[in-house]
């Protein structure tokens, strides 16, 4: 079988920090081509991961650029769509397009007519009810799980052949240092997370917290001074900027509360690793819950409100507390202590491993070309 991954043009494949979709498919591709898959992957050109042919449109990342206006960049997935387009035209060999790239990629694939499509859906699938509401039959459709499809619209779940539960490379190392006193957060420091509230807690208990994420695609505290003390940088308004300047900063005393910005490759992992609990006081209804199962597969105790996915990922007294109101979320993270670490790492080794991934994928991948 040869798949064209198409992963869209913002960040490398894998990131080298923060990068939700893009450390998905990171996952997925090694797996697939173990199991004789070949891979044509879609992405930015900076991309380094092994691949048996790596297409782009853009030589260099594109993040940033979505964060100005929305006239400004509204090209971006377009060109990159249209060169998927163009090598899917160039050549029949491609069995299936596996697509990740919201909205555009569905909406230009389904009107090509190509290869058969399985289109992964990542995100709030209330954003777009205009697309979702109407989505074109002719592509299938996976959830990361069962609460995001829950509140899909009805077009969207008859085009849908269920979840498949994200996976971390994590759940197949046995890392192990040593445990410190600390909390995390983990995660891209915005108003969905809800850092303030993990921050308020901690505050209060008098437990040391660390923050570990990007504010707005900026990864140091320097590069968010940037932003921050020029009123007329294009940034400075952005909603997850205020959020931090607003909510979260008045919490950072660079001793019991702590921004450290973004963390990848080894340190993070060893930072989260060493975390007594992973706190998640999310203020939405999250649909994959990446940081969630990276916990779990490193032994840390995930600890958060009862919304969207995290149900489904945590077994409430066994592999982490769950709570419906910020009172209720301070009382268990003083008892995250009764918690079983080994009991955390086998549930993600059985249920979040990437060869369970992979295997569910190629599932999926079988029953697309079928129909």
């Amino acid at each position: 079988m040869r798949v064209l991954v198409n992963a869209g043009p913002w960040l490398q494949v894998p990131p080298p920090g923060y990068g939700g979709i893009e450390n998905v498919v990171a996952t997925l591709v090694p797996c697939l081509r173990e199991r004789g898959v070949s891979v044509v992957l879609a992405a930015a050109g900076t991309s380094t991961l092994e691949v048996d042919e790596l297409i782009t449109a853009f030589d260099e990342d594109q993040f940033t650029e979505l964060q100005k206006p929305y006239n400004q960049v509204m090209g971006i997935a377009h060109a990159h769509q249209a060169r998927v387009v163009a090598e899917l035209r160039s050549r029949d060999d491609i069995d299936l397009v596996h697509d990740h790239l919201e909205v555009v990629g569905p909406g230009v694939l389904s009107a090509f007519g190509g290869p058969p499509v399985l289109h992964t859906l990542h995100w709030d699938l209330h954003k777009h009810p205009a697309f979702y509401g109407a989505f074109p039959p002719s592509i299938a459709v996976n959830g990361v799980s069962e609460s995001q499809l829950a509140r899909a619209p009805e077009a969207l779940r008859a085009a849908s052949l269920g979840a498949v539960y994200l996976a971390t490379p994590l759940a197949d190392r046995d890392l192990r240092v040593e445990q410190g006193e600390h909390l995390m957060v983990m995660g891209r420091i915005c108003g969905l997370k809800g850092q303030h509230i993990a921050a308020r807690i901690c505050q209060k208990l008098g437990l040391p917290l660390v923050l570990a994420g990007p504010v707005c695609g900026r990864n140091t505290a320097a590069e968010l001074d940037v932003v921050t003390q020029n009123p007329y940088h294009p940034l400075h308004s952005h909603p997850d900027v205020r959020y931090h300047l607003d909510q979260v900063s008045r919490y950072l005393d660079g001793d019991l509360v702590r921004w450290v910005g973004a963390v990848g490759g080894p340190a993070r992992d060893h930072l989260y690793a060493s975390a007594r609990a992973a706190l998640f006081p999310i203020q939405w209804d999250e649909p994959g819950g990446t940081a969630v199962v990276e916990a779990l597969a490193l032994g840390v105790p995930p600890v958060g409100l009862r919304r969207g996915c995290l149900p489904e990922i945590i077994d409430h007294g066994r592999t982490g507390f769950l709570a419906d109101t910020e009172e209720e979320l301070a009382e268990w993270v003083l008892r995250v202590d009764e918690l079983d670490p080994e009991e955390c790492r086998r549930e993600a080794r059985r249920r979040f491993a990437p060869s369970v991934m992979a295997e569910r994928y190629l599932e999926l991948y079988d029953q697309v070309i079928r129909r």
